[in-house]
């Protein structure tokens, strides 16, 4: 290849303090042994490879990285791979405590430069660190305007430049311009900046708050058209879109167009744009033979001037076939109306500029909100530790619309409330990232819900950042609710009713059908057979088409009413949950003989299971019992676990059976997983009584990747998939895994589990710690109120301090009932 002839043999090594297992799904050529290390090394092929050490769960995650990046560096003909320095020690790499964070490029057999792990710690840094260290000697790096200016002038006459500007190393960004730098490197000049005076040369101030860049700077003499621009420095064209492999392509392949493009026919017959232009507008201006020289050089000036946004056609009118009228000089189409052609009369080449530089102008003036913004908050522009945060981050110039919503206070909550049958209330935090995010999914829910004409609800919310009175009200006040501790938080409120708090995920999609559900009466009232059948088979409403929800039969004799209002008050609990029905005396003795239970008994209709199999219970002394018993009836034989169903599986309090299964490439692997799935819910049936304690489920990695961090976390590495592991045990924070490379079968997971039980088994990891302490030292405001609650003061300054709240006394006027809160350490906590 190119880079073998230009550049010789390169071997690049990741060194790290890793240990772990790879998935099983790893390419063969991964892993490979230092016999091989010292042979490729010797043949002069180039190699990424990384040795592995010790077990970190960091490190583990990076191994998914390593392997996405061989198939991408597999293009440009590096090979990557592993070396497991515990069966293969490798002198030097293996050994040396200091190189276990270094990563290392070898050329010719030697050590040629060397990288902290720091900046290829993803896909995206290890194509593009790789890429820039082998292109070194072809993409220049100038700090300076002088030294672009000194490229500028050895490329003139010669090759135009590509010069990019990427906020960091190691993105994607940097990845998509060496990436296009190794295709078109031979073609044009690659010149990379970082900011600095390069950057004020072309106009940004303040880099920090500006997006990747690319500029084409056109340097080359285009055909037997000369630049308009006489000066020294070359002209240069800024690519407007964002900064992307494709779109960087995309916009070299514009710089080859021809500057200005003749025609002899009318602007309508003249094709749309093909690839790679079909997305550019086309300009048309017209051409006399009287003045065709002087038409040509102007068309030329406004050529350049739009390069990048518009292509240029001169359209020559000594043609027949060109029939436009006189009195229009100039026609434009845009890419979105192929087949529509607009003509104008203009009288200066700047209405044209003016007519499409318009299309960008928002853009710039976003760019120019997002450049104040960070010139205010350029300390604050930083990666998030959090996701959530991260994104509430980058939207926070996106103002939600809530008009949708009633925004409740003090003073209008019990008015507002009272106007609906069932309120629907958000309470959140301005400055929490979570309640940020999930406000736009309750506003969407509104508006899903306007859309549908449903008028029976109101949605609402509450900023309890605001209104604090109304949040931490305490028991006793006139609120239907206690006080708000947790954010954000969702309430359900009924007349005469006690509130009913929201537990399910935080999203617009499952907060929308638990709304939808509990519009429904709890129970319903069921008279005939119809109604009957139309509750278990019929969908509740058509916004919820695609939802079997699960449905829960009350048989009840009138003249006895025995257990009637135990099921009545477990029915209100699970409104929004599941579906309930209440058979009245005429159904009640059918379904009791049909289904073989005696009255008063409770029939579940899972939406996992049959409709002709429903399970039955009697009914207990209390709500909660039956509640309890309800929820264990309708949970799934081995369910699959989800980032949104898991918080509700961990409520159960049971120990989680866990296995981790990996994404299907074809039926064959869909099938194998099925049988393992099935192998778990044998474990449950076989297990009887003993797997009470115990949860048996799965997760399938494909659909919740966040699943393999989790895997990572418990083992402190990645073992290979199918993976079993016994974890959140009621004993303690032990972790177990089902013995490697052992066929999963009901009978033998029954075994082990009583190997754990009996104690003969050793933990393979461990749970972290519940302490979620602040991600950074000047974040732990408690502690700060905490050192200025104890901050010993001069006598003088403790009489200062009474003097001041003395007189603030003296000022307050009307007590809130929040001032005799007992803000001691226990509330902060709670907080």
């Amino acid at each position: 290849s190119k880079i073998w002839n230009l550049f010789g043999t390169y071997v690049f090594f990741l060194l790290s303090s890793a240990g772990c297992h790879e998935k099983a799904n790893i390419s063969i050529h991964i892993e490979i042994t230092a016999a091989d290390f010292h042979e490729r090394l010797l043949s002069g092929k180039m190699m990424f490879l990384y040795f592995q050490q010790q077990v970190s769960p960091t490190i583990s995650l990076f191994l998914v990285e390593l392997e996405k990046s061989a198939e991408a560096l597999q293009d440009y003909g590096v090979l990557v791979g592993k070396v497991t320095c515990k069966k293969e020690p490798v002198q030097a790499y293996c050994t040396d405590a200091k190189q276990q964070h270094r990563a290392f490029l070898f050329r010719g057999g030697k050590e040629f430069l060397s990288f902290s792990l720091d900046t290829v710690f993803d896909v995206n840094s290890i194509v593009a660190e790789v890429l820039f260290a082998i292109l070194r000697d072809e993409v220049k790096y100038v700090h300076t305007d002088a030294d672009l200016q000194t490229l500028e002038e050895a490329a003139k006459g010669k090759r135009d430049i590509v010069l990019g500007y990427v906020r960091s190393l190691g993105t994607q960004e940097h990845r998509s311009l060496m990436e296009t730098a190794y295709v078109y490197g031979s073609k044009y000049q690659f010149i990379l900046i970082t900011g600095g005076p390069v950057l004020k040369q072309l106009g940004y101030v303040n880099e920090s708050s500006q997006l990747s860049r690319v500029w084409f700077v056109h340097c080359r003499v285009h055909g037997a058209v000369m630049t308009p621009v006489t000066s020294e420095r070359c002209p240069l064209t800024r690519m407007r879109t964002a900064l992307s492999t494709l779109s960087l392509h995309t916009f070299l392949q514009l710089m080859e167009a021809p500057l200005v493009s003749k025609v002899f026919v009318d602007p309508s017959s003249v094709p749309p744009p093909q690839f790679p232009y079909q997305l550019m507008p086309q300009v048309f201006l017209f051409s006399h033979p009287a003045t065709e020289h002087l038409d040509l050089d102007t068309a030329s000036a406004l050529a350049w001037r739009l390069r990048g946004l518009a292509l240029l056609l001169l359209v020559h009118r000594q043609s027949p076939a060109v029939k436009t009228p006189e009195k229009y000089n100039a026609a434009y189409r845009l890419p979105e109306k192929s087949s529509e052609v607009k003509y104008l009369t203009l009288h200066s080449l700047d209405d044209v500029l003016e007519l499409f530089t318009n299309s960008f102008r928002l853009e710039d003036l976003l760019d120019v909100s997002s450049e104040n913004s960070n010139l205010k908050h350029g300390k604050e522009r930083r990666e998030l530790d959090d996701e959530v945060a991260a994104d509430v981050y980058r939207n926070r110039g996106h103002f939600l619309d809530l008009d949708q919503v009633t925004q409740l206070t003090s003073d209008n909550f019990h008015s507002e409330v009272a106007q609906s049958s069932l309120t629907v209330v958000l309470f959140y935090l301005k400055w929490d990232a979570v309640s940020m995010a999930f406000l736009g999914s309750f506003v969407e829910v509104a508006e899903k819900l306007e859309d549908s004409r449903v008028d029976d609800v109101q949605m609402c919310v509450v900023d309890c950042g605001e209104w604090t009175d109304l949040c931490a009200a305490q028991p006793g006040t006139a609120v239907p609710f206690q006080p708000i501790t947790e954010f954000p938080s969702v309430l359900l409120i009924r007349r005469q009713q006690a509130a009913q708090r929201y537990a399910g995920a935080l999203s617009g999609e499952a907060l929308h059908r638990f709304v939808m559900m509990s519009r429904l009466a709890s129970p319903l009232l069921l008279s005939t057979n119809e109604e009957v059948t139309s509750f278990l088979q019929e969908v509740p409403h058509p916004d919820l088409a695609g939802f079997r929800p699960d449905k829960v039969l009350g048989l009840f004799r009138t003249e006895s009413r025995t257990g009637l209002s135990v099921f009545t008050e477990a029915a209100e609990l699970l409104a929004g949950e599941v579906l309930t029905g209440l058979l009245t005396d005429g159904l009640v003795e059918k379904w009791a003989v049909e289904h073989d239970v005696e009255p008063p008994a409770v029939l579940l209709f899972p939406s996992w299971g049959k409709l002709s199999h429903p399970s039955a219970l009697p009914v207990t002394s209390s709500s909660k019992d039956l509640l309890t018993q309800i929820h264990s009836a309708l949970l799934q034989p081995a369910p699959e676990l989800t980032v949104e169903n898991l918080p509700s599986f961990l409520s159960l309090g049971k120990a989680l059976l866990l296995l981790f299964v990996g994404e299907e490439e074809d039926e064959i692997g869909r099938r194998q997983n099925q049988a393992l799935v099935d192998q778990m819910r044998g474990v449950s049936e076989r297990g009887g009584a003993r797997m009470e304690r115990y949860l048996p489920c799965w997760i399938h990695l494909g659909r919740t990747p966040a699943g393999l961090s989790v895997l990572g976390s418990y083992l402190g590495s990645l073992p290979p998939l199918p993976a079993l592991v016994l974890t959140h045990l009621l004993s303690g924070d032990e972790v177990y895994q089902y013995p490697p490379n052992t066929p999963i079968l009901a009978g033998s997971v029954l075994q082990w589990l009583q190997s754990v039980e009996d104690g003969t088994e050793s933990p393979a990891g461990m749970l972290g710690g519940d302490s979620w302490p602040p991600a950074f030292e000047f974040y732990d405001f408690l502690k700060v109120m905490d050192m200025q609650e104890v901050d010993p003061r001069s006598p003088e300054e403790e009489e200062v301090k009474t003097e001041e709240v003395n007189v603030e006394e003296h000022l307050v006027t009307k007590t809130m009932p929040y001032d005799h809160l007992d803000m001691n350490s226990k509330f902060h906590s709670e907080l």
